[in-house]
């Protein structure tokens, strides 16, 4: 029980790092292979990406989450909210892990095409593959852990982050 709790209540973070990293990390990467870098250029840029902007969306996570507990323990709730509230800290380290690691998930071809040579001619194709793969994964991780139909959330949850990637 204490674990389906944890799991619903850093959701949020889960959803929102894991899709923003997913989605900027493949962007850089078409952007890359768009401008015709090679590769250690394309893996400078994604783990830059991945810790910069990773890092920032945890700042950002933790300062509205700091303001939000501040707001409502002004509030008539406020006695509530501190029992369910979310700390601080730890939803911005849920929200720069979900990044982080979801997030690698387009630069993963590439980091594996510096061992194995002959996938050098495939590694954008087949970043664009696991980054919609990762899309699914994520949509049906939400659609459990919200009690709603996995496909559908899947599907949305490609679509939408296709369209932005």
């Amino acid at each position: 029980m204490k674990k389906e709790m944890l799991t619903r209540k850093y959701l949020p973070e889960f959803v929102y790092g894991s899709i923003d990293g997913t989605i900027t990390t493949f962007a850089v990467v078409a952007g890359a292979i768009g401008a015709s870098l090679n590769s250690s250029i394309i893996l400078i840029l994604g783990f830059a990406n991945l810790f910069a902007d990773g890092f920032s969306m945890a700042v950002s996570n933790y300062l509205s989450t700091k303001s939000q507990t501040e707001l409502h323990n002004h509030g008539k709730y406020s006695k509530e909210f501190n029992k369910i509230g979310d700390h601080p800290i730890k939803s911005a380290i849920a929200t720069f892990l979900s990044f982080f690691y979801v997030g690698f998930i387009p630069l993963l071809s590439f980091v594996l095409a510096v061992f194995i040579p002959t996938m050098n001619s495939y590694k954008f194709l087949l970043s664009f593959m696991l980054t919609a793969v990762a899309l699914i994964i994520i949509g049906g991780i939400k659609g459990e852990v919200i009690k709603k139909n996995r496909v559908r959330s899947s599907l949305e949850t490609l679509c939408i982050g296709g369209i932005a990637a």
